[in-house]
C-alpha cells in the first residue's frame, strides 16, 4: 500500500499526505494485536529449553527470610521493644536519639574511604589519643543528637576533655557517657570499630554537674553499644532486664530485634582468652600466671584479639571465653576509662550471665560495678566473660 503510494505522481503529494494520515491507524492495530497461535508456536519452538533446575541440599538456608522477606508484615523494631521495657517517655527519646546517631555513624564508616575520613585529623583527644577524622565526625554526631533531643542534662565523651552540660532550656533528666568510636584506630584498615555508651538518671532537681556521672556502675539504668562492621549491631540492656541484639537493616533504616536475651553459652563456652600480649612483660604475676595457663600445650585455649573492645566483647557474650585489659607496670589504673568502656560493658557481661571484675585494684580484688570514678576520664583494669574464666584469673591473686 505505502509503496503504491509513493510510486504516485509528484503533483499529486497531498494524495500521499492524506493518505499516510490515515494509514497509520491501521499501523498501530497491527503492532498491538496479539500474536496468533501459529506466532506463539513458532517463537516456543525457536528458543532452547532452560536448564533443569538443581534442588538444594537437605538443611539448606533459604535466601531470603525474616525480615529480609518482602512478605514479612512483622518487624520488631528497636523502638517498639523500647517502649516494651520503659514508659518513661523522656528516656524513649534519649535512646531513639542514640540510635539515631549509631545510624549516622555506620553510614560515616561505609562512606569513610568514598568521603576521605580516613587518617588522622591532626588533634589529641582528652586521654592523650591521636584523634582520627571519624574519631571528631562520631563525636559530633552523638553530642548533636543527644543534646537537641530534651532528655539529657549532662554527656561525657572520650573526645572532650571536660563534660558537656546541655542548655537548662533544652535540657532533660539523664546523663550519657560514650565512647563515640571505640577502636578507632583500626579503622584505616576497615577493622570492626564501636561506639559505647552507659545511661544514668540524673540525681536531683537542681543544676546538672558531674557530680551526676561520678557513680558507681551500679546506678546506670541503660547500657549498651553498636558495632560497625559487616553490619551494624546494636546491643542493648535496661538493667535486670537481659540483653537485647538489633541489626540495622538498611533498607528500612531500622533497628530489628535479631538476638533475643543474649546470654554467654552455659558453662562458659569456647575456650578463648583475648588480650593484647605485647604488654605482658609488664603485667603482674597473677595475670601472667592465668594467660601462661591458658596456653597450656595440653589444654590450649584459643587467642582473639581483634583491638576494638566492641569487637572483643561481643566475641565473648556470644561464643564465650575471657577478655582481659589488664593494668601493668606503665598503666598502674589500667588504660580503659571507667565510664564510657568499664562501666557500660560490665552491665551487659553481668546481665548476659558473665562475670567483670577489675582484678586487684587498688589493694583490694573489686567488682567493676562498684568502683567510684574519681574523673569522668577515670580509667581501671578489665577482666570480664564467661564465670569460669573471670573466676580463674581471680584465683590466681588469691593463690
Amino acid at each position: 500500500f505505502f509503496s503504491y503510494i509513493m510510486s504516485v505522481d509528484a503533483n499529486s503529494a497531498w494524495i500521499k499526505t492524506a493518505a499516510v494520515i490515515a494509514a497509520v491507524p491501521l499501523l498501530v492495530y497491527l503492532l498491538r494485536r496479539p500474536p496468533t497461535a501459529q506466532a506463539k508456536a513458532a517463537v516456543a519452538t525457536s528458543k532452547p529449553a532452560p536448564p533443569a533446575a538443581t534442588p538444594s541440599p537437605p538443611g539448606s538456608p533459604l535466601i531470603a527470610s525474616g525480615a529480609d522477606s518482602v512478605t514479612t508484615s512483622d518487624y520488631p523494631t528497636l523502638s517498639r521493644f523500647i517502649m516494651s521495657q520503659t514508659h518513661d517517655q523522656e528516656l524513649t527519646i534519649l535512646l531513639n536519639a542514640l540510635a539515631l546517631a549509631c545510624k549516622a555513624t555506620a553510614r560515616a564508616c561505609n562512606k569513610a574511604g568514598i568521603a576521605d575520613l580516613f587518617g588522622l585529623a591532626g588533634e589529641v583527644n582528652s586521654t592523650g589519643d591521636d584523634q582520627k577524622k571519624l574519631d571528631v565526625l562520631s563525636n559530633d554526631i552523638f553530642i548533636n543528637a543527644l543534646a537537641n533531643c530534651g532528655a539529657c542534662a549532662v554527656l561525657v565523651s572520650e573526645e572532650n576533655e571536660e563534660c558537656i552540660i546541655v542548655d537548662q532550656a533544652n535540657a532533660g533528666r539523664f546523663c550519657v557517657a560514650f565512647d563515640p568510636l571505640d577502636g578507632s584506630s583500626n579503622i584505616d584498615c576497615n577493622v570492626s570499630t564501636g561506639t559505647i555508651f552507659a545511661v544514668y538518671e540524673k540525681k536531683g532537681a537542681g543544676p546538672a554537674s558531674a557530680e551526676d556521672i561520678l557513680r558507681t556502675g551500679n546506678d546506670i539504668v541503660v547500657a549498651g553499644y553498636c558495632m560497625y562492621g559487616a553490619a551494624t549491631e546494636l546491643v542493648v540492656t535496661f538493667k535486670g532486664k537481659g540483653v537485647h541484639g538489633f541489626t540495622l537493616d538498611p533498607s528500612l533504616g531500622e533497628f530489628i530485634l535479631t538476638k533475643a536475651d543474649m546470654k554467654i553459652p552455659e558453662g562458659g563456652g569456647k575456650k578463648i582468652y583475648s588480650c593484647n600480649e605485647g604488654n605482658s612483660s609488664n603485667w603482674d604475676e597473677p595475670i601472667k600466671k592465668a594467660v601462661a595457663a591458658f596456653k597450656d600445650p595440653k589444654k590450649p585455649y584459643a587467642a582473639r584479639y581483634v583491638g576494638s573492645m566492641v569487637s572483643d566483647v561481643h566475641r565473648t557474650i556470644l561464643y564465650g571465653g575471657i577478655y582481659i585489659y589488664p593494668a601493668d607496670a606503665k598503666s598502674k589504673n589500667g588504660k580503659l576509662r571507667v565510664l564510657y568502656e568499664g562501666f557500660p560493658m560490665a552491665m551487659i557481661v553481668e546481665q548476659a550471665g558473665g562475670v567483670a571484675s577489675c582484678g586487684m585494684f587498688k589493694g583490694t580484688i573489686q567488682r567493676m560495678l562498684d568502683i567510684v570514678p574519681s574523673d569522668i576520664h577515670a580509667k581501671c583494669p578489665v577482666i570480664l566473660g564467661a564465670a569460669r574464666d573471670v573466676n580463674f584469673v581471680l584465683d590466681q591473686y588469691k593463690a
